[in-house]
């Protein structure tokens, strides 16, 4: 076993979740001169301080243990492709990576003034051309966004922001954002991200729970 990739993907781990030493050393009844010891790669842990690590991050102990992979190959036919009410169309380019809160979505939005599709159950709220108002990412995430084709209206914090056809946004995304085509025709755009929180990967950014 690689003790220094070890120690950096506990590390890596640790920090995604926010978590200083002493708190993981609590949440996994490790000291914490064990867990700078592992991170640092100078101690080989047995396999217990290993699963109790895993347990204090909320990881599987084969995630914690496994050399991530450096290619993954992710077909067409494999991506996620979530439909919400109101006709909005998200694509999951990005595989998932252990690790890795990065990820690149395709989305299309209908025009304001198509009609939803007549089997399409609109929830409050969900209504053809408006994607809805989401919560900010944790302060440090990054998001990029570019439009494909057609016009799309960005309120961010408050103040709008039109991109038409090649439009691309760079923006720090600690902010409310708000997605929207008020025109009469699709837009399509692309959203990378790369967030420093953990979340469930292949969701983008998510309303609060209703």
């Amino acid at each position: 076993m690689d003790l220094v990739a070890l120690g950096e993907r506990v590390q890596a781990a640790r920090l995604e979740r926010g978590l200083t030493l002493q708190a993981l050393a609590e949440r996994s009844e490790v000291s914490v001169s064990m867990l700078s010891s592992v991170e640092r790669g100078a101690k080989a842990p047995t396999i217990v301080v290993l699963d109790r690590i895993a347990t204090g991050l909320g990881l599987p102990l084969a995630q914690l243990i496994t050399q991530p992979a450096r290619r993954i190959l992710r077909r067409a036919a494999e991506q996620d492709t979530v439909h919400e009410p109101g006709g909005w169309q998200r694509t999951i380019l990005t595989p998932v990576v252990p690790g890795v809160n990065f990820e690149w979505i395709r989305s299309t939005l209908p025009p304001a003034r198509h009609p939803p599709p007549p089997s399409t159950e609109l929830r409050t709220g969900s209504i053809p051309g408006e994607a809805g108002t989401y919560p900010p990412y944790a302060t440090g995430s990054h998001e990029f966004i570019v439009v494909l084709d057609g016009t799309l209206t960005l309120t961010i914090d408050g103040e709008v922001v039109i991109l038409g056809e090649g439009d691309s946004l760079y923006l720090a995304a600690d902010v409310t954002l708000s997605y929207a085509n008020h025109s009469d025709a699709p837009c399509t755009y692309y959203v990378a991200a790369l967030v420093m929180r953990p979340r469930t990967p292949g969701l983008g950014r998510m309303k609060p729970a209703q």
